[in-house]
């Protein structure tokens, strides 16, 4: 009986070692500017407010999606969404807009508007990098 507990405790402390090193490993990948799968990050941010009553924003964004995913955006950040609503332009299905926003495809469906009660409107257009 003792020799079993024995054994166990070596095969616990070794699976505790060997977690530890993966733990290890993955956090050093992840410190060296690769994303965790199913993530984004902010890239880049440029606001231009030249123009009275408009701002204009340029965002880029590096996601890390998993299989039949696409970086898209969901409650106004970068996240990774269904594939399929990016080729079909149904932008309002990746939930693009903020909590109490009301969202509308554009005509063209080359973006959406995001509108909130008190009549603020937040247009985004997609522009396609390769």
């Amino acid at each position: 009986m003792q020799s079993g507990v024995k054994t166990l405790s070596a095969g616990g402390g070794a699976s505790l070692c060997c977690l530890l090193l993966l733990w290890l490993i993955y956090s050093h990948l992840l410190r060296e500017g690769q994303l965790a799968v199913g993530t984004c990050e902010i890239v880049m941010l440029n606001r231009d407010s030249s123009v009275p009553r408009r701002t204009i924003a340029r965002q880029t964004a590096r996601c890390a999606c998993r299989r039949g995913q696409i970086a898209g955006t969901t409650r106004a950040r970068p996240a990774c969404v269904d594939a399929r609503i990016v080729r079909s332009r149904q932008w309002c299905e990746m939930a693009p807009c903020l909590e109490g926003e009301v969202c509308s495809l554009l005509f063209n469906r080359s973006g959406w508007t995001c509108t909130k009660g008190s009549g603020r409107i937040k247009t985004v257009t997609v522009i396609y990098k390769t």
